[in-house]
């Protein structure tokens, strides 16, 4: 095919501009299909239900993250999920200003003992401060593994970052349990049935949550898809937390982005009116004729003549 044929240029064969822009065409495609089919067949499971889109108040352009929700999410954790999981990454003064004054923040963090060594070299504890993290329930990972059939539950701090869907995930997970294990899938004894849990449905981790399960400090009925989507909500603060602030910045950036590029489009034009506006001539002035013997090069061919110009 003629956009496919190969010229020669300086010895090296080449294809044409029509031929390279199909290869690169056809090479975006290929790995674009590759992708797609190596995600849906990791994804691919008879017993995995895939969780709903659920109306998350946090997830336009233009919507806060629920400041009330991450606070009751945090009383979710801290009564519910904090026996078995650890934050490793967040420190109580993250709290300040987020969904705490500094002063709660303080007396949450007094709560806590943190091992120090004393003048004298010996162990002893001290209450906590706010720049201490969020302390880990287990001492080690072997102490998790024991008091857990053998399975270490996952930090938490990323946990709306290290699953897909993460909010949605989360969600249909906590509320996930009950259903009869199907035929063919083997629960062992002390472990629990989950059809939105990726990995064979079946997990180490049971029921967490229930309705009533913990009293709320603002009143509000602790169901347990209320303390579901309270806990997913405080899980995205954790691993986001300039979530506000970045919509923040993507507001003022789309305002300011016009007034910019129409600026720089003026200027652009200013500056390269003239000089695109310009068209040069090449003539010869009497006296001043190019022969053989000049060092210049020869003028082009159809450059006006003096007689044309005057």
């Amino acid at each position: 095919m003629n956009f496919l044929k190969q010229i020669k240029f300086n010895g090296i064969p080449r294809l044409t501009d029509k031929g390279k822009w199909i290869v690169c065409v056809t090479g975006g495609v290929f790995t674009c299909s590759l992708v797609y089919a190596l995600e849906h067949y990791a994804d691919a499971s008879e017993f995995v239900v895939h969780p709903y889109h659920l109306p998350w108040s946090h997830k336009g352009y233009l919507d806060a993250l629920d400041m009330a929700s991450v606070r009751r999410g945090y009383e979710v954790y801290k009564q519910v999920c904090a026996a078995c999981h650890s934050m490793q990454y967040i420190r109580y003064r993250h709290f300040v200003n987020a969904f705490m004054t500094e002063e709660e923040a303080k007396a949450e963090a007094s709560e806590i003992e943190v091992d120090i060594i004393n003048d004298k070299g010996a162990p002893a504890k001290r209450p906590g401060l706010l720049n201490d993290f969020l302390p880990s329930p287990y001492p080690n990972r072997k102490a998790a593994e024991a008091a857990n059939n053998g399975a270490e539950p996952p930090d938490l701090s990323l946990m709306g970052w290290a699953r897909e869907d993460g909010d949605n995930y989360i969600f249909h997970l906590l509320t996930g349990y009950g259903f009869d294990v199907p035929e063919g899938v083997l629960c062992e004894e002390g472990k629990a049935y989950n059809p939105y849990f990726p990995n064979g449905s079946v997990l180490a981790m049971p029921q967490q949550l229930f309705d009533d399960g913990i009293e709320y400090k603002d009143g509000t009925p602790a169901t347990m898809s209320q303390q579901a989507k309270d806990v997913a909500t405080f899980l995205r603060w954790a691993c986001e937390q300039w979530h506000d602030t970045r919509k923040q910045y993507a507001i003022k950036l789309a305002l300011l982005v016009p007034i910019v590029t129409f600026v720089l489009l003026y200027w652009k034009r200013k500056v390269w009116t003239m000089i695109k506006s310009e068209k040069w001539f090449h003539r010869t002035v009497k006296g001043r004729e190019w022969t053989p013997d000049s060092k210049f090069p020869p003028p082009p061919k159809d450059a006006p003549s003096l007689k044309k110009l005057n």
